[in-house]
């Protein structure tokens, strides 16, 4: 099963219900806004369930509010730190600012961030657990570690594991103290982490060491008051991780992580156990998630939807768009399958979540294209994530990304040579629902080609090509409408036959119904 061979309900059936009554559409590749039309600001943190509501936490940085305004810029910096934001929702489309969870003044210098939030039933308490740095001390204090005497209080400025409390969940969250080492973990500091609340209501962190990041822990908060982490169980040992995060399924655990690539997109990698502290299984890619490196995001976190008629996991990714330059949106979100034991991936642009019965399903606008504006692979390379290449030149392939070029984003789709050439980068897509498509794409060309298309091929009828061998010289949108399939698969195509040192770029890549081309992108 392909990502795309999976449709809850058809096509025709999703229009027929009507955009505006669709409550649960969930549409990535945009910056998500909140109720009142702001910018949610929201990245490295996670979910808690409290009764029917979800509450989001996460990090506001410096400059996610410049880049949303104007990605163009792919401006690049600190990622600052503002504020702890809080959202609300019943069904995790429509989110409500609840305001800052946690403010600056209750934070050090340096970098804070990768929080979750718990809630503990012994004090009552929601203690919110993230990397950080002990505040400013007021008063003349200095803040110590938990269950220490002020005489042992570490001076301002320390940095570990901070804890932060609140009566309610959605703050505003005290700083409470810093630890300064986790036993059994490797340099005794974090890379990458999340919180993890299991159904008993027992709390970890999930992460791996500071240094390397080699090694995967699972490490428990002290039942009590949740304000401290113990003596964590390492339960694999490998090649760098981070993006490190958890979630349970049929009563299994799954350990996800991603590639040690910065701010950068990547597949993710899985590791399961019945057990949360192991054993765990060997390392595999979590299926699907290497023909666009998991929705061009990192690891995030994960929401388990426990819905009347099913459950439903959803990838919560970070695009680090302003620090990585992965193109549009912070936050990407997709649903999981399983095939038995083992996690499917569905890249969805646009799909529609049923919170209430778990269920869901393609979104009527959306994109079926993978890797559409060719920012998976963060690296200027030949073979991209989810495309085929063909030419007839030996050696050195004329199709490829162009970094820095970018109609959104930091890359392009490129097909250029010093000598005559043939080349074609195309995407077979299956499982489509049978309806009218519209291919659009942005696209650019120096002109002078013999022949250059967009093409679509393949789908029941016959093939349809819009010529772009002409000058182009600034980002262009062109589109094939009319698309009837009519036998669920559509080739989408860039085809060259140039001339030496002609090229085109393209990016921006889509196939949408026609009924909602050019309304869900």
């Amino acid at each position: 099963m392909t990502i795309r061979r999976l449709a809850c309900i058809s096509i025709i059936a999703l229009l027929a219900c009507g955009w505006a009554a669709r409550a649960g559409i969930i549409q990535n590749d945009v910056f998500w806004k909140d109720q009142s039309g702001n910018p949610i600001f929201s990245q490295g943190g996670g979910i808690l369930k409290v009764g029917d509501t979800y509450y989001w936490y996460g990090v506001n940085y410096g400059r996610a509010a410049t880049y949303a305004a104007d990605p163009g810029s792919q401006s690049r910096g600190r990622a600052g730190f503002q504020s702890v934001s809080c959202y609300s929702s019943t069904d995790l489309a429509h989110w409500k600012f609840e305001g800052a969870a946690l403010a600056q003044d209750q934070v050090g210098r340096g970098w804070f961030g990768r929080l979750g939030v718990v809630y503990n039933a012994n004090t009552k308490k929601y203690v919110l657990v993230a990397q950080g740095g002990s505040p400013q001390a007021q008063g003349g204090s200095s803040p110590v570690q938990s269950g220490s005497s002020p005489a042992q209080g570490r001076p301002q400025g320390m940095h570990g594991e901070y804890f932060a409390t609140s009566d309610t969940p959605t703050g505003p969250f005290k700083f409470d103290n810093v630890q300064s080492n986790i036993p059994f973990i490797a340099n005794g500091g974090t890379g990458d982490q999340t919180t993890f609340q299991d159904d008993d209501g027992k709390a970890y962190v999930i992460c791996s060491n500071k240094n390397g990041r080699s090694h995967l822990y699972v490490a428990p908060l002290r039942s009590s008051d949740s304000l401290a982490v113990q003596s964590a169980t390492e339960i694999s040992e490998g090649p760098g991780r981070e993006g490190n995060c958890m979630f349970k399924y049929q009563g299994r655990y799954y350990f996800c992580s991603s590639d040690l690539h910065g701010w950068n997109a990547s597949p993710t990698h899985v590791i399961s156990a019945t057990h949360i502290l192991g054993p765990y299984g060997p390392e595999v890619l979590m299926r699907n998630t290497d023909l666009d490196f998991s929705h061009v995001t990192q690891c995030g976190f994960f929401v388990t939807v426990n819905g009347a008629n099913q459950t439903t996991v959803i990838y919560a990714g970070d695009r680090w768009s302003d620090f990585g330059g992965n193109g549009i949106g912070y936050n990407e979100w997709c649903p999981l399958s399983f095939d038995g034991i083992t996690p499917v991936f569905h890249s969805f642009n646009q799909w529609d979540l049923n919170a209430s019965t778990g269920e869901w399903s393609a979104g009527p606008g959306n994109n079926y294209v993978l890797n559409p504006s060719f920012e998976a692979d963060r690296v200027a390379q030949r073979t991209l994530a989810g495309w085929s290449n063909a030419t007839n030149i030996q050696g050195r392939d004329p199709n490829g990304n162009l970094k820095g070029a970018g109609h959104t984003g930091n890359f392009c789709m490129q097909q250029s040579y010093t000598t005559d050439y043939t080349a074609s980068m195309s995407q077979d897509i299956t499982g489509l629902p049978n309806a009218t498509y519209t291919l659009s794409a942005w696209v650019k060309s120096s002109g002078g080609q013999n022949s250059a298309v967009i093409a679509a091929k393949g789908f029941g009828g016959s093939d349809l090509t819009y010529s772009i061998a002409k000058p182009i010289g600034s980002w262009t949108l062109v589109s094939i409408p009319k698309i009837r399939v009519t036998n669920g698969a559509c080739e989408v195509a860039i085809i060259s036959d140039a001339k030496a040192n002609n090229w085109v770029q393209v990016d921006d890549v889509s196939l949408i119904s026609s009924l909602y081309a050019g309304k869900s992108n």
